[in-house]
């Protein structure tokens, strides 16, 4: 019996030696050079080239994984095809044609309960992930609005979503809560807010304490308020409370949908990074209506910026 068990015991370690086995040190060492000087990876990031088995991919070839680790507890792993000679490595990414990977994308932003300009049933959905403390936020909230607006107001829905970048913007998340508790009453509250503080952030940055920028966002909050006749009491105690919980969720969406930066606009899915110029704008617009179908408007001139204030 012991016989037996030793003898099932050798030929599960030859199959598995035969699925996956080691990559020999020589080998690792290659694919390792080859991996720091393709992609400029630094000394102090570590390497670890994975066992090497058969490829399910491309015949002919085995599959290894590299595993890039740069200390910060997130190690990504790499999938490369090996040739049986062991002379070239090949990266290959396939594509699954069954799936929208912008829908995909644009099905991962939570709009529910955000404040929107234009038709709310638009087949296509401008997002903006926003700063209001951020100088080209500013620029491409006057790029969007009134310019862009006036052009594609009647087709597209926009939907601002937070991302204060809290470490070099100290008042940001202050404003996006005060923002947010003039969501909560009245949606046109919110863009008259997000309107006037992107075209006067310097009545913000001109306080000289924080608890002066603080206030002064707090005075042009409760301004909007009476505006539109919110519930005074209502939005005080909203103002106080400074609940950050909606606006950090916001924060992590973004940061799990890859905006590393201000603004990031999302267009059905398609994401334009930074305050790009206007034309770029109107390409990516123009391009997610006719995928959904839809007329494209005619195109104003397009006239300078407005300065911020």
């Amino acid at each position: 019996m012991t016989l037996i068990r030793r003898s099932l015991f050798m030929l599960l370690l030859i199959c598995l030696g035969c699925v996956a086995q080691s990559a020999p040190p020589d080998l690792a060492r290659k694919i390792e050079h080859q991996m720091r000087a393709t992609y400029t990876i630094p000394a102090e990031v570590k390497v670890v080239v994975g066992a090497i088995s058969p490829s399910t991919e491309m015949p002919g070839y085995d599959a290894v994984s590299v595993s890039i680790d740069g200390g910060d507890g997130k190690p990504k792993d790499y999938k490369f095809l090996l040739s049986k000679d062991r002379a070239t490595l090949l990266r290959l990414t396939k594509f699954d044609l069954t799936k929208d990977p912008f829908a995909e994308l644009m099905s991962k932003i939570d709009v529910s309960g955000r404040p929107t300009r234009g038709p709310k049933s638009a087949k296509v959905v401008a997002v903006n992930f926003d700063d209001f403390e951020c100088p080209f936020c500013s620029r491409m909230h006057q790029t969007l609005f009134p310019e862009i607006f006036k052009e594609y107001g009647d087709r597209v829905t926009f939907i601002y979503k937070d991302d204060p970048l809290t470490e070099i913007h100290p008042w940001a998340l202050h404003a996006a809560v005060d923002a947010n508790c003039l969501a909560a009453q009245n949606g046109d509250a919110y863009w008259d807010f997000a309107d006037y503080i992107h075209a006067n952030k310097r009545e913000v940055d001109g306080e000289k304490t924080a608890a002066a920028r603080f206030e002064a966002i707090d005075k042009m909050t409760i301004l909007q308020g009476q505006k539109h006749n919110l519930d005074a009491a209502t939005l005080q105690s909203c103002v106080k409370a400074q609940n950050e919980t909606a606006v950090r969720a916001s924060m992590k969406e973004a940061e799990g949908l890859g905006v590393n930066g201000t603004p990031a606009l999302f267009i059905n899915g398609q994401k334009l990074d930074g305050a790009v110029p206007i034309n770029e704008v109107r390409a990516a617009l123009d391009t997610a209506l006719r995928d959904a179908g839809q007329p494209v408007p005619q195109h104003l001139p397009s006239g300078p910026a407005p300065a911020s204030k």
